[in-house]
């Protein structure tokens, strides 16, 4: 064959394919991608029924370093060339090779893989396989080299592990392949084995398996403890044998972390811990003694030097740190029987104490707006002993979950009536904390103007259209929505007027065990859809219970009805035990509200229809004085026939029939109502010395603690309340 003739292909020194011709892809079977790179033995070996090769320098007189193989006919002979390419194959590739004929006994070795084996050539070229290699495991098995020669499919990249004796205090990782050879007829003639030594590949791809599960799995909680123990989790046996994570007290404290000092350590107590720490592991929450981590903690991952006692012990130290903040430092440790911790393992400790450090501030930082969260939540105190007549009311706040802007409030009305309120804004953190507060004083503000329930949230509303607005113009904040269910109780006529906002969840049990899941559709959300809201009244007996939460029991499910009405279905219980059965169908961050009705007493009450007649207004002070002798009430008689006097005078001169007058006593206080059917407001105005009148509301505004109108579908109602030790 003429020497100008282009080569099939073309190795280097290594026996690597270098180029592949298209004559190359079509005798072979494999497109140039597939081969260039790939050594040229595994090429050959399944390919000598195609006929022969020759293989030599690119060129007249030269030794390379490139090689190239040409196909030979039948009458050619290239033995000898051949022979001394395949020598030159055996003496300078980086692949360790094994020639074994078909039983297995190895014919020949290049001197890569008596390296790799530690072993003299004359102890390994004529034996078995498995005997040559009996103390340190092959890298094929012999049942995958039978099989490789009984079938002729190739093995290739099986990753082999252990520790040559030319380096036995370290592991090794060799990828391995076998292949068959045979003849043109196709007659096996033995089996090829690779080897090549992927240590440092394989050490890189495992340090980076690592780093990834250390990004997936620390930092899933919001809990610094849980945090530190989730770094244990992941890097324990993986990275060490033993490791030790110790936090400021002050990150535990749930306080600002410290500035990196630059000399000492600030103080460290033990958060999670696994394995034989050399020096003794500490308990978790003890003070760990200074030097257990250096005398100074470097800015970066950095070895320690070996322990006396420990002298084999391998330690490396993290600072979890985050722009200079100390938060802890974590201490990874090795046994003498391990690899020491190299510079590669320095960088792969780095990016790991810098993800913990990130979740450990993540952690804490939602621990601080947790604490404002709850702060605010329970601000400010119920006061339970101004509803006690017309309520008895169990509270619950399940904790954990996002931190979302749940409330809930008991708020004392004129004429003895109580408001239930229960919501909860839309978006989770502490925005949604800021704006709960906003419409949590809304809602107080709101109720002195004795608004029905869908007037007051029609108003609350427009107050969380005014917050998005203002929220709309600041980066990250999303506009705020937010569900809310209002219900006004009166305790005089078992009226409760209800109006919903979202489907936060309301329901009604009545003493006989009936109950109602849903008295009131749900409406818009605040800042959505806007009004109308739903809305209903109803007549409640006696003893009936509400359920109203800042969500859904038992969320996303069809059961949710079902199940709130096995909770609820105990009436005969006390409200607590309700609460306590409700509480543990909702998700976490909702408010619970379990309302008892009650009914005040005749004995609390004084009612008297007044006649729309000028003259009806004296009697109407003797009964009032009649009344309050009864009840030896403390409130200074005077004050109370003065008010009833003006407001009395008000309703006929200015109202229309029928005019009710009525007294709610209640524990400090005493209220005056009086009752008509002119819608017309009464106007608090200053008059002149001149003037005759226009100074009733004057003086019923200065002799008592508030007075005010309230409106129902045909009436109205001005009240007044009148406190105990009121006088001139």
């Amino acid at each position: 064959m003429p020497r100008s003739q282009a080569p099939l292909f073309v190795m280097d020194g290594r026996g690597l394919v270098l180029r592949w011709s298209a004559s190359a892809a079509g005798l072979f079977g494999y497109p140039a991608q597939d081969a260039v790179g790939r050594p040229a033995m595994e090429v050959l070996s399944g390919a000598s029924s195609l006929g022969g090769w020759r293989v030599g320098p690119l060129s007249p007189g030269s030794d390379g370093p490139d090689w190239g193989v040409w196909a030979t006919g039948p009458d050619e002979d290239s033995g000898g060339l051949d022979q001394a390419v395949l020598d030159a194959v055996f003496t300078q590739s980086s692949v360790g090779l094994h020639v074994l004929d078909p039983d297995l006994r190895v014919l020949r070795v290049n001197t890569v893989a008596v390296g790799m084996r530690g072993l003299p050539e004359d102890r390994i070229l004529g034996r078995p396989v498995t005997e040559a290699y009996e103390r340190y495991s092959p890298d094929i098995t012999e049942s995958v080299l039978r099989e490789v020669l009984a079938t002729g499919r190739p093995r290739r990249g099986v990753l082999v592990r252990g520790r040559p004796p030319t380096d036995p205090h370290r592991e090794h990782v060799f990828s391995t392949s076998a292949y068959r050879i045979q003849d043109r007829s196709g007659r096996p003639l033995g089996v090829v084995a690779t080897a090549v030594d992927v240590t440092e590949r394989e050490g890189a791809q495992s340090r980076l398996r690592l780093l990834h599960a250390a990004h997936e799995r620390i930092g899933r909680s919001l809990d610094v403890l849980r945090t530190a123990r989730e770094l244990v989790d992941v890097t324990v046996p993986a990275f060490a044998g033993s490791v030790l994570v110790a936090l400021t007290d002050a990150v535990l404290r749930g306080e600002d972390p410290e500035l990196l000092p630059k000399e000492g350590l600030p103080l460290l107590r033990c958060a999670a811990s696994a394995g034989q720490y050399a020096g003794g592991t500490p308990k978790v929450g003890s003070v760990l003694l200074p030097g257990l981590f250096g005398d100074t903690l470097p800015e970066r991952p950095a070895l320690l030097p070996p322990e006396p006692d420990h002298p084999d012990h391998s330690t490396l130290v993290a600072p979890l740190t985050v722009r200079g903040q100390i938060f802890g430092v974590v201490a990874f440790q090795r046994p003498s029987a391990t690899e020491p911790f190299d510079h590669d393992d320095l960088a792969l400790a780095d990016g790991i104490a810098a993800h913990t450090a990130t979740c450990l501030e993540n952690a804490l930082r939602f621990t601080r707006e947790h604490i404002v969260m709850t702060a605010l939540q329970g601000w400010p105190l119920r006061p339970a002993k101004a509803t006690r007549s017309a309520l008895e009311v169990a509270q619950r706040h399940r904790p954990g979950g996002t931190g979302a802007g749940s409330w809930f409030d008991v708020i004392p009305l004129p004429g003895a009536r109580v408001a239930l309120v229960v919501g909860q804004v839309e978006q989770p953190g502490i925005s949604a904390v800021a704006t709960m507060s906003q419409l949590r004083t809304a809602v107080h503000s709101l109720t002195t103007l004795d608004l029905d329930p869908h007037e007051l949230l029609a108003r609350l509303h427009t107050t969380t259209l005014r917050l998005a607005q203002e929220q709309g113009k600041v980066p990250g904040i999303e506009e705020p929505t937010a569900r809310c269910t209002f219900v006004v109780h009166d305790p005089v006529t078992g009226r409760i007027d209800v109006a919903r906002a979202g489907s936060s969840l309301l329901g009604v049990v009545r003493p006989d065990g009936t109950i109602d899941p849903a008295p009131v559709t749900a409406g818009p959300l605040l800042g959505a859809g806007g009004p109308p809201f739903a809305c209903a009244e109803l007549t409640l007996p006696p003893g009936s219970t509400l359920c109203l939460a800042s969500d859904d029991a038992a969320p996303g499910t069809s059961r949710s009805t079902e199940v709130l009405a096995e909770a609820l279905a105990h009436p005969e219980r006390s409200p607590e035990r309700m609460a306590d059965d409700v509480e543990r169908l909702l998700p976490p961050d909702a408010v619970l509200l379990v309302a008892r009705t009650r009914r005040l007493p005749e004995s609390e009450l004084a009612q008297w229809d007044v006649p729309a007649d000028a003259s009806a207004v004296g009697r109407a002070r003797h009964d009032v004085d009649r009344r309050l002798k009864e009840w030896r009430s403390p409130v200074d008689p005077f004050v109370v026939e003065l008010v009833v006097s003006e407001l009395l005078t008000n309703a006929v001169r200015y109202g229309s029939a029928p005019i009710t007058l009525r007294l709610i006593r209640g524990e400090h206080t005493l209220t005056c109502e009086v009752t008509d059917s002119a819608l017309t407001a009464p106007n608090l105005r200053h008059a002149k010395a001149s003037d005759e009148g226009g100074r009733g509301l004057h003086i019923c505004a200065s002799l008592t603690e508030s007075w005010g109108v309230r409106y129902s579908a045909g009436d109205k109602t001005v009240w007044a309340e009148i406190a105990e030790r009121a006088t001139l």
